[in-house]
């Protein structure tokens, strides 16, 4: 069983149903999907006042929602698989905490989605996708105290991790098509400046395959009565 846990904010709840649809239709293991919605985090309090979503702080509390044991999957809502997420999930390193796509870019733009401001920032992006090492020891201290007080630069840089500790998956696994363009060796793709959803980036890179797994995952066969 593949434990996964994807953002979900209210503002695009069409993202979280089109990427798990896109996980279940790759998968050939069974797949735990959970949603981190605000709403049902009764023992956290989000108090920070910045991010574009409602899901930027939250994704840090995976290893005290594991209960610090075993490994699981974080992944922002705004993604798309093209691959089976076992692949990605049989990267684990048990010498590392975390494992993720070590992205080093400068973003195109400085406005993305429903005009949030999209600034530069070392280790931009690492947090969209994370392999979660939840019983390594050095992620015992993530706890949800640990994230409420936490600056943004402090827990998307990994700041209670020795950087050999973070592991390093391949781009793939985390490509950005709005900012790099085209790629059709991609296993994930990462939505990062707007969903195709969103009118302003309907004829984004690769936004095809999203509207087209949007209408898969809204498929219901129909029965023809022919009057007979």
């Amino acid at each position: 069983m593949i434990r996964v846990f994807m953002g979900f904010d209210p503002v695009e709840a069409v993202a979280f149903h089109v990427c798990t649809h896109s996980i279940i239709r790759h998968s050939h293991v069974p797949v735990a999907i959970t949603p981190l919605a605000l709403a049902n985090l009764s023992g956290y309090t989000e108090q920070h006042k910045d991010g574009s979503n409602q899901f930027i702080y939250s994704r840090f509390l995976v290893p005290h929602l594991m209960e610090y044991k075993g490994w699981a999957i974080f992944m922002d809502g705004d993604m798309l698989l093209r691959d089976d997420i076992a692949k990605l999930w049989a990267m684990r390193d048990e010498s590392k905490a975390v494992m993720c796509v070590k992205h080093d870019y400068k973003t195109r733009a400085a406005i993305k989605y429903l005009g949030s401001k999209n600034e530069n920032y070392p280790r931009k992006n690492w947090s969209s996708v994370i392999l979660w090492n939840c019983g390594h020891h050095a992620n015992r201290v993530v706890t949800p105290e640990f994230v409420e007080r936490s600056t943004g630069a402090q827990l998307h840089r990994f700041s209670w991790l020795r950087d050999e500790e973070v592991g390093e998956l391949p781009i793939e696994w985390n490509w950005l098509p709005d900012e790099f363009g085209e790629n059709s060796n991609a296993k994930l793709l990462h939505f990062t400046l707007g969903l195709p959803s969103f009118y302003e980036y309907a004829d984004s890179p690769m936004a095809g395959e999203w509207h087209r797994e949007n209408i898969l995952a809204n498929y219901t066969k129909q029965t023809i009565d022919t009057g007979r």
